[in-house]
């Protein structure tokens, strides 16, 4: 049996969870800070990489559970929807429920009782079905911006998951097609809707609902799970395509929006097109730090792999976070000055964001983790 076939731990991909969710914190507190009238990097390409890092996650999720099923199905003959669907259930919908709670409920009542000059931009009664449906992006198109504005990609993988398995079982056998047919499709819609419909809602579900990104992820694991010899063997994996590759994506999380010319734009400003090159170099990197021995960095850090671990509560509750700090702080950071205002902003921010991510994990998470191993088979991948 080739090694491929049954790997139980992609080493490194934890710590990649959490660059790119330290990312989308990034983006949004460079967004609030120039809000408030404070200092800030928001004109850096590093600093607005939200969008991006949410792009990595939906490759990331294409590529962990499409191998997942791969292996199950391979093992079993079959795939245990109940098992997977409770799996999920367990570790998503906590956490996601009791920010919804949160920021309907609970946040307006804060607000008055501290006199907090900030009004909600909708009132529960107008959202509550968004959330329960898994729809959260919508409130965002509807309503603006918002603390819970995150929610939107774990409304998306929520309804990935929902069809994913399912879909699997039925085309067993088939899934290279199934996959091929969903970046096709993906790919005529959204050029359909660049040249003819040009329709802001529709423009905005496509945009939101990157299940190609989730295909293409899901490319890489059918590419790994049936691969006989070592990936490091490719051509696309020798050491001097390593640095071109990637110092290319490093450029380009860098400086995406401040580089202009031809040939810069021919490969990263291109409709369409350009949204599946950056997806395919981001499965480049995820199957180089996991699965390729003679990658050029590794990250095999346990101090990065716990903060992926927690990455997840990173991503959910730093929204929240990012406001009661300035909210609080803001003066203090007017008078220490551009340079020193920012860098103990940030300390204070990743010291706030990890610390509140390992009690919910630790204290509210876990509980349901616990749980989640009653559905486990054998050998999961973690």
């Amino acid at each position: 049996m080739s090694k491929y076939k049954n790997i139980t731990l992609f080493e490194g991909l934890n710590s990649l969870r959490f660059f790119a969710a330290f990312l989308v914190v990034m983006h949004h507190a460079e967004t609030i800070r120039k809000k408030n009238g404070l200092d800030n990097f928001e004109w850096l390409g590093l600093f607005r990489n939200g969008s991006n890092a949410v792009t990595f996650f939906f490759v990331l999720s294409g590529f962990l559970i499409t191998y997942l099923l791969l292996k199950e199905e391979g093992k079993t003959k079959t795939i245990s929807i109940k098992n997977f669907y409770m799996k999920r259930v367990l570790r998503i919908w906590p956490l996601y429920f009791l920010l919804f709670i949160i920021g309907t409920l609970v946040l307006p009542q804060v607000f008055g009782l501290l006199h907090v000059n900030y009004e909600m931009p909708y009132t529960f009664g107008q959202v509550w079905y968004y959330f329960l449906f898994f729809l959260p992006g919508l409130v965002t198109f509807y309503f603006g911006h918002h603390f819970l504005e995150p929610l939107w990609s774990i409304g998306v993988e929520e309804v990935f998951y929902l069809v994913w398995a399912p879909i699997f079982k039925f085309f067993k056998g088939k899934i290279l097609a199934v996959l091929l047919s969903v970046i096709g499709l993906k790919v005529v819609l959204m050029l359909l809707d660049v040249w003819i419909l040009d329709n802001e809602l529709l423009t905005f579900i496509l945009n939101t609902f990157s299940f190609e990104a989730m295909a293409i992820g899901g490319l890489g694991a059918y590419f790994v799970f049936n691969r006989d010899r070592p990936i490091k063997e490719l051509f696309i994996y020798k050491i001097g395509v390593q640095l071109v590759i990637y110092a290319l994506l490093l450029a380009y999380l860098i400086f995406h929006c401040n580089i202009n010319n031809v040939l810069w734009d021919s490969v990263f400003k291109v409709p369409v097109l350009s949204k599946l090159v950056i997806d395919f170099m981001f499965l480049y990197l995820i199957i180089g730090v996991s699965l390729v021995e003679t990658n050029v960095f590794k990250l095999r850090s346990k101090f990065l792999s716990y903060l992926g671990e927690i990455s997840y509560g990173i991503y959910m509750y730093h929204m929240l976070l990012i406001f009661a700090i300035v909210l609080f702080l803001k003066k203090y950071f007017i008078s220490f000055g551009a340079l020193a205002g920012s860098i103990s902003f940030y300390l204070i921010l990743f010291f706030a964001v990890v610390v509140v991510s390992a009690l919910s994990k630790y204290f509210f998470e876990d509980y349901f983790l616990r749980l989640k191993k009653k559905f486990e088979r054998p050998e999961v991948i973690k």
